[in-house]
């Protein structure tokens, strides 16, 4: 049924996991994300310097907190504001009801490469 031929493909990943806005992401060269809102204007440049780990390869390297020279260039794509989020207190026989939204701001990054 399986030829022995048949070579296993290594794909060879370069990834990085950076920290910003109190939460970490997992990222790749060309990947598009939103974190928590940042004073950036749109088309700016950012590097991200709170780097918590870099693999490329079988290379890996990790920090302690953060890994030294490591940084992850991004650029600016926009800001936003999610989808709304609604907030519902209730509390039976009481009478008691709280409607509520919220909508969180956020910052759209483009990673362009991770160094």
């Amino acid at each position: 049924m399986f030829s022995s031929k048949i070579k296993p493909r290594l794909i060879i990943m370069i990834f990085a996991i950076i920290e910003t806005g109190g939460k970490q992401y997992k990222v790749s060269p060309g990947q598009k994300l939103k974190v928590e809102k940042l004073d950036a204007e749109q088309g700016a440049n950012l590097n991200l310097d709170k780097v918590l780990l870099v693999a490329d390869g079988e290379d890996v390297k990790v920090g302690t907190p953060y890994v030294e020279g490591a940084k992850v260039e991004t650029k600016v794509l926009g800001q936003g504001r999610h989808d709304k989020k609604i907030v519902f207190k209730y509390h039976s026989k009481t009478r008691y009801r709280k409607k509520k939204g919220h909508r969180q701001h956020y910052t759209e990054l483009e990673i362009v490469s991770v160094k």
